[in-house]
């Protein structure tokens, strides 16, 4: 996929990125439910040096930090074990102050209730669509994005790298 991103894109303040099929599954058996190498490329694109908020299941299922980027992890067991290098807040309030002590632009990356809990106070939301319908265990509930500025930024075919078929988007809040 063609890096169609450019600094534009982002307003200073809380950003969310997600992946999601047609009936909104984010996740199965601790991990994505498909293979998208360059939608995975996307989302590293898209976060680059920019700080990461995520909930401990969501570190856990990427089995570490997420290289070139501050990595925030919302937790409500303060002994959580984790390197150096990975920051510990206890809610999503205070990720966000950790986030913002260090970069204008941060982002939501997941899990379920911090993408949800976080959407009222989201700029920008990157939504991508896999286009398929997944059984998985770990679902999105419909986000309306009608009041927001829409556009398609990205798409991409199946082909032998790539399961299905995807679309990327950007939703900006209308000021």
């Amino acid at each position: 996929m063609p890096d169609s991103l450019t600094p534009g894109l982002l307003t200073p303040g809380l950003s969310i990125i997600y992946a999601r099929s047609l009936n909104h599954c984010i996740g199965t058996n601790g991990g994505l439910p498909w293979s998208l190498p360059d939608e995975y490329a996307h989302f590293l694109r898209v976060i680059k040096g920019c700080p990461i908020i995520m909930g401990r299941r969501s570190y856990e299922d990427h089995e570490g930090a997420i290289p070139g980027s501050l990595n925030i992890v919302v937790t409500g067991n303060p002994d959580i074990e984790v390197p150096e290098d990975i920051q510990i807040a206890a809610n999503l309030e205070q990720a966000i102050d950790i986030a913002a002590e260090t970069y204008p632009n941060y982002f939501v990356i997941g899990g379920t209730g911090l993408i949800t809990e976080a959407l009222p106070q989201a700029n920008v939301v990157f939504e991508t669509v896999v286009d398929a319908h997944i059984d998985g265990d770990t679902f999105l509930p419909p986000f309306d994005y009608s009041a927001w500025k829409t556009r398609e930024i990205a798409s991409r075919v199946a082909d032998n790298s790539h399961a299905y078929d995807y679309s990327a988007y950007i939703h900006s809040k209308l000021r």
